[in-house]
């Protein structure tokens, strides 16, 4: 397991996924706002993508997030488009309702940071997140992430075009703030 100071990063277990499906997968605004596409149901028990990782593929890394104490559930947080030629990829993540709010999303972009640039060797991490997502865009910049553009209309969500801003962070620009 992968830790911050108060979040846990681990591998999704089976009894993770009813409540990932119910508490993120079920909001049907909520998941049109993370996903790059349309919301759609999914029926219990059956293997979605989004829920149950694959080990197969090797250009996503899905994680489980846990407060460290108490061990309770409190989203998922995934590393994916993982470019192993360009060394780069993409960060993701998603709290459940009742642990929004309480600064959980800046440690797990820590974390996912550790992971990228010190486990994996990468060279660039990306976030792309609605420009209205103040609480991604705020734990992204806390973690040295910088605004590179922002994409306008490019995102359909529940009958509107909204723009997007993409975020990135260097291995160095991540490596001198650790140092600081």
């Amino acid at each position: 397991m992968l830790t911050g100071t108060v979040v846990g990063l681990r591998a999704r277990h089976e009894d993770d996924i009813p409540i990932l499906r119910t508490e993120l997968y079920d909001d049907v605004e909520g998941s049109s706002r993370a996903e790059g596409g349309p919301w759609r149901p999914v029926m219990p028990g059956t293997d979605d993508a989004r829920l149950k990782p694959d080990a197969s593929k090797e250009d996503v890394v899905a994680f489980s997030v846990i407060e460290l104490e108490g061990g309770t559930l409190v989203g998922a947080a995934t590393v994916w488009g993982i470019d192993t030629h360009n060394r780069f990829a993409h960060l993701g993540l998603g709290l459940l309702p009742a642990a929004r709010g309480k600064g959980y999303g800046t440690d797990i972009v820590a974390v996912l940071c550790e992971y990228g640039f010190t486990v994996r060797g990468l060279q660039r991490l990306q976030i792309e997140t609605l420009a209205d997502n103040h609480a991604m865009l705020g734990a992204a910049e806390r973690n040295g992430f910088v605004r590179e553009g922002t994409l306008r209309s490019s995102a359909w969500v529940m009958g509107e075009f909204l723009d997007e801003v993409v975020l990135g962070l260097l291995a160095d620009e991540y490596r001198r703030r650790a140092q600081a």
